[in-house]
């Protein structure tokens, strides 16, 4: 029977229990799957025109409450690169992806209410989704989340809470009521369900190709779920002989918020751990240490990860994009470093020792995109015809800067729709 498992110390626990993380580290679960052998691209015509086409590769292989989300279009950008239009999704982000899975599973659980934490794409999904399946649902969000976002989430039903201070002091909230009895906490972080519902961007990708995945696929990166869920597909359809190439995962993330790049540069398995001196204080009470060259990473613990694999990484953009390290999460006075790239501002990811290896085993890179270049990336697709939030457009950004690392044939997700959160201002 499919189970959760720590990927750190192998505490196990049933899919019907409500406990969201491991009881002995509090870090997240990974899930005891493996998706069935002898589905070839060619067997798929036919077949629902969503993510659900792919049931046996899918932990859950049917959903009373989808809403035709997936098979979102890959249009091209240049003769190179080419945009996935997830923002086409029915509450307008890839978080549908996950969502759907965790909205389902929660629906044959039955608890008395679902609560999820979110800088806003990830809680209208929960919302839009336990509307459906009839559930309670309670979003938290940190102040300053967009307000066409919070208005989303009540339009569908959901209670709303309003965190004072960053992205970390909205999850704790959301966690101490996920601990609540009779709660089922839909963490796009914690619970791997959500990751075995975004790996379908890469099932997705490689039917439209024919078979085969491109040579590399630029992923923003905050919480790593669409990365570590790419990551994830492509470690199947290699395992299932579907494809002869694995392509290389470049990790986009802000230039002011980028703890994993930084972690990364510095050949770390995790975030770099706090400095002995010259603290700063960020708005969550870590300590940020420096780094030689001036940035800040985030200090803190984060949870462990299981995904396999060594080589190196490397590679660094050019044309405005920084390689990996730049700024990390950081800053004072009270509040986390301010980015356009909200969707993607996380201090001290969970899932960063995954995360990183991910990246390794691919032989990618990571990239940190400046804030003019995210205006410039936005006003660039809006002027293509693809209106996209600030966040979706952060891969774009770093790719149409060229360089090394995004050689070859490139895919970039455009994650949410620009009608979340309206144009970027000038600077």
């Amino acid at each position: 029977m499919t189970s959760y498992h720590c990927p750190v110390d192998g505490t196990r626990s049933a899919i019907t229990a409500l406990t969201w993380c491991c009881p002995v580290c509090r870090g997240p679960w990974d899930l005891d799957f493996t998706p069935a052998r002898g589905v070839a691209a060619n067997a798929l015509a036919g077949r629902a025109d969503s993510l659900w086409r792919y049931k046996e590769f899918l932990p859950l292989d049917t959903s009373a409450i989808s809403l035709g989300e997936g098979r979102t279009p890959l249009v091209p950008l240049t003769d190179t690169v080419s945009a996935k239009l997830d923002f086409l999704m029915p509450t307008l982000s890839f978080k549908d992806r996950g969502a759907v899975m965790l909205g389902e599973l929660a629906r044959r659980l039955g608890p008395d209410r679902v609560v999820a934490d979110s800088s806003g794409n990830a809680g209208t999904s929960f919302a839009a989704y336990c509307a459906r399946a009839g559930l309670p649902c309670t979003v938290y969000v940190p102040e300053g989340t967009s307000a066409k976002k919070t208005e989303q989430i009540r339009a569908h039903g959901a209670r709303l809470v309003t965190v004072p201070g960053g992205r970390e002091a909205t999850a704790r909230a959301a966690r101490a009521a996920a601990d609540e009895p009779g709660v089922f906490y839909a963490s796009h972080v914690f619970n791997p369900y959500f990751l075995h519902g975004t790996k379908t961007y890469a099932y997705e990708l490689w039917e439209d190709l024919g078979g085969r995945l491109p040579e590399a696929l630029a992923v923003p990166v905050g919480n790593g779920t669409l990365l570590l869920g790419v990551a994830l597909a492509v470690a199947e359809l290699d395992a299932l002989g579907l494809i002869t190439a694995r392509p290389r995962l470049i990790a986009v993330q802000a230039e002011a918020v980028s703890p994993l790049a930084a972690a990364f540069r510095a050949g770390a398995d995790d975030l770099l751990p706090v400095g002995a001196g010259d603290l700063l204080r960020d708005g969550e009470g870590e300590a940020d240490g420096l780094l030689p060259d001036g940035g800040t990473v985030a200090g803190g613990d984060v949870g462990a990860g299981g995904v396999p694999g060594t080589g190196g990484g490397g590679g660094a953009g050019a044309g405005g994009v920084r390689g990996a390290g730049g700024n990390a999460a950081g800053g004072a006075g009270g509040v986390e470093p301010a980015t356009l790239a909200e969707g993607i501002a996380i201090p001290r990811p969970p899932r960063a020792r995954q995360i990183l290896a991910a990246v390794r085993e691919s032989g990618g890179t990571f990239l940190t995109v400046p804030e003019d270049g995210i205006r410039e990336a936005q006003r660039d697709l809006a002027a293509r015809g693809l209106f996209v939030e600030t966040t979706g457009v952060a891969c774009w950004a770093a790719v149409r800067a060229g360089g090394d690392a995004v050689r070859g044939e490139v895919v970039v997700p455009l994650c949410g729709s620009g009608l979340k959160t309206g144009m970027a201002a000038s600077a």
